[in-house]
């Protein structure tokens, strides 16, 4: 197979002596190292790049406008691969690059994380020939902001890594586009207004749409063009091949605002490619602990679906955590589903105020009292949780907090399962 070679080809002094943008000023004050530069002796590619991001990391804004000025000035065919605004954009392709830089030195992780990188970047329009103008603006950068700890061998050290982070990227865009389109359009053919914040989606594919319970993809909508976000499954694959979301609107979010409050049955919206590992293992009967904080019921919920189709008797015990009742706005469905299977426990947990209303206390559909506290809190209370599989759904802080519960509750960190990039990041650092 030819490979693509994606190697910077001028080096970075001389690529910052004809870059026509005036760069950004260096911190006034010198960024104080946590790990010292050795006097003697070689590093490693993994300690020089390390040393690199430790120091950019007080001043990655800086960082990250000079590369997206460096690129579209240099580059400025690149600049339609973009949205129109920047505000949400301009720092993910230059983190993903320093995340993938961390994981460098654990080979599974990196090549999962960036294939998953490189199929979703189909949908933009990226293709081979534009890794090597990243590549260069990204070593330019560092060289500007990294003034304490750059050398030749960094720039080695990030011309190697880079080659390798491009190249898994490419190799796994060129083998999905063998099997699946860059992006499915889907209509919208319901709409449902769950909360005044809240709106579950029903869309259906203008083509065979394949992904497993507890996935996620990425949505744009018609009005905000090449902006996408990204939201979880709220089913298992149907036979009707239809897919619901479940979308809660955040100040000042494009794609969520037009969604809940703008979109409408007869709506187009593109998805891209389904990813997340949060799936379950159908060959063992191990119990499933699963929390969901707000809309992240909504894979949690495809979980049980998929569970209860495959047959299989085994234990699932669901904690739905909100901060008030009014937030539980998929209890309902929760509490009937823990009524058709036995293996079913579903708890509601709400943090600032009890829970009253009608339909969820003792006596109704499902039957179990509310539970009071912060979800990681709460299921500390019960178990124990040493014979179950992890899955967690939800607000960052919360994922980081449960998974501190659950490890301390006797479930190994390798059976923990959640798609959280913020945790990916920390568990390389």
């Amino acid at each position: 197979k030819k490979k693509n070679k994606t190697n910077p080809k001028l080096s970075s002094r001389q690529r910052s002596a004809r870059t026509p943008y005036a760069p950004a000023p260096p911190p006034t004050q010198p960024v104080q190292l946590r790990t010292p530069l050795p006097e003697y002796g070689p590093a490693d590619d993994s300690t020089l790049i390390r040393r690199n991001l430790e120091e950019i990391e007080p001043v990655a804004d800086s960082a990250t406008a000079y590369f997206y000025a460096l690129l579209f000035v240099q580059h400025p065919q690149l600049r339609e691969l973009f949205p129109v605004s920047m505000d949400t954009q301009r720092d993910r392709i230059f983190r993903a690059l320093l995340t993938a830089a961390r994981l460098s030195d654990d080979p599974d992780v990196l090549t999962e994380y960036l294939s998953g990188l490189g199929r979703g970047h189909r949908k933009y329009g990226t293709q081979p020939e534009h890794y090597p103008a990243v590549g260069e603006c990204l070593i330019a950068a560092l060289t500007q902001y990294c003034t304490l700890t750059w050398s030749d061998e960094s720039e080695a050290a990030w011309v190697r890594v880079y080659t390798t982070i491009s190249q898994i990227m490419i190799d796994a865009a060129a083998e999905d586009e063998k099997r699946a389109p860059a992006w499915w359009n889907a209509e919208i053919v319901a709409h449902e207004m769950r909360t005044p914040g809240i709106a579950v989606l029903t869309v259906r594919p203008d083509q065979p749409y394949p992904f497993r319970a507890g996935q996620y993809t990425s949505i744009e909508t018609p009005w905000w063009p090449r902006v996408w976000r990204h939201y979880s499954f709220a089913s298992a694959p149907r036979s009707d091949g239809l897919l619901s979301f479940h979308v809660k609107a955040v100040p000042a979010g494009w794609v969520s605002n037009a969604l809940v409050h703008r979109a409408r049955p007869g709506d187009t919206v593109r998805l891209g490619p389904p990813s997340g590992s949060m799936t379950v293992d159908h060959s063992t009967d191990t119990g499933l602990l699963c929390l969901g904080g707000g809309t992240g019921i909504a894979p949690i919920k495809a979980l049980v679906e998929d569970v209860a189709e495959h047959g299989r008797s085994r234990p699932v015990e669901v904690f739905y955590g909100a901060r008030s009742d009014h937030d539980l706005y998929d209890l309902h469905t929760m509490l009937r589903l823990g009524d058709r299977h036995p293996w079913l426990s579903v708890r509601p947990v709400v943090s600032d105020v009890p829970l009253h209303g009608p339909g969820y206390g003792p006596g109704q559909p499902g039957g179990s009292a509310p539970l009071e506290g912060q979800l990681p809190d709460v299921i500390r209370q019960y178990g124990p949780w040493s014979a179950y599989d992890g899955y967690l759904s939800g607000p960052p802080g919360m994922i980081r907090s449960a998974v501190d519960a659950l490890r301390g509750a006797g479930i190994p960190a390798h059976r923990i399962r959640h798609d959280s990039i913020d945790e990916l990041v920390a568990a390389a650092q």
